[in-house]
């Protein structure tokens, strides 16, 4: 099996990569953050709150784009990319390499009900469909706005009382989405259009990071934003039982909640961060797991190659 190579983005010290057994920085002192998949096998982020970059799975940076907006998270889609921002827009990536608005977003209906819940109202995360054709845009606080039509339309999904903190959807399913939120977790079955809410088996419902696991869905659930200790819980996506904590060497309690964007996977890969720093590794979707890397202070999102 390949080693594989992950990514985790920090607020104020670059960008930390763990490959080959080592870990080694980039972008020293720098903002990054919103680390996901360019869809040609490299990495989006956001660095310094403004530049959407790429970087290529050989570690080479490039600019795709830059701009006076504050910048929270990017997906790719096709052959776009879309970006979110703190003031709760959408935008895209020009051919001339700059933004464009997605002006529909703006006109969402139950926009004027959202809110600042904590944090300041703003995009916190976006993901798109496998098959590419559905976006799915989370709003804190302001439920998952979705679009069928490349941002043409948009339609409200969700309460937005259930303050999403995270939405993913499945890498092969194109019908599975899956959600954290403060009331636990959120899946539907229909490409987003319609939810359940889970929460069996969790110590606590507020759950604030969210991936797949083969078969299975990771949660991480705690007490609040600012818990001491949190866990992460799996789930079978075709079961119906209670969730169940991690184990195989995972702790059962975290050092601090996994934030949003802070449980990645790839294949039978997947990557835990929690808020003191640690990094946990599975290659076997996440049946067993080893502390690979700690001290990596302050990850804002984590992605694996």
């Amino acid at each position: 099996m390949a080693s594989p190579t992950v990514l985790v983005s920090t607020w104020s010290n670059g960008l930390f990569v763990y490959a080959d057994g080592g870990v080694h920085q980039e972008l020293p002192g720098q903002r990054v953050e919103g680390l996901a998949s360019d869809g040609r096998g490299g990495a989006l982020a956001i660095v310094g709150q403004g530049s959407l970059r790429r970087r290529s799975r050989s570690g080479t940076w490039s600019t795709l784009a830059e701009g006076e907006l504050e910048l929270v998270c990017g997906v790719a889609i096709a052959a776009t990319v879309y970006v979110g921002t703190q003031d709760v827009h959408v935008l895209r990536v020009a051919e001339n390499g700059g933004f464009e608005a997605v002006p529909a977003f703006d006109a969402v209906a139950g926009r004027d009900k959202w809110y600042a819940g904590g944090p300041p109202l703003g995009v916190r995360s976006m993901s798109a469909t496998c098959d590419q054709t559905t976006l799915l845009v989370n709003v804190h606080v302001g439920g998952i706005p979705r679009s069928s039509d490349g941002g043409a339309t948009w339609q409200p999904t969700i309460d937005i009382d259930t303050d999403v903190h995270q939405v993913c959807a499945h890498p092969s399913r194109p019908n599975v989405v899956v959600a954290a939120a403060a009331v636990g977790l959120c899946i539907s079955r229909d490409g987003g259009l319609t939810w359940a809410i889970e929460h069996a088996g969790l110590h606590a419902c507020y759950c604030s990071a969210v991936a797949f696991a083969g078969d299975d869905v990771l949660v991480a659930a705690s007490s609040d934003h600012f818990a001491k200790q949190g866990a992460v819980y799996r789930r079978s996506l075709d079961g119906n039982g209670p969730m169940r904590p991690v184990e195989g060497g995972l702790p059962r309690w975290l050092g601090g909640i996994a934030d949003t964007g802070n449980i990645a996977a790839s294949g039978s890969c997947v990557a835990v961060a929690d808020h003191s720093g640690n990094l946990y590794l599975s290659q076997d979707a996440g049946s067993t797991w080893s502390h690979v890397a700690s001290n990596l202070a302050g990850p804002s999102s984590v992605f694996v190659h």
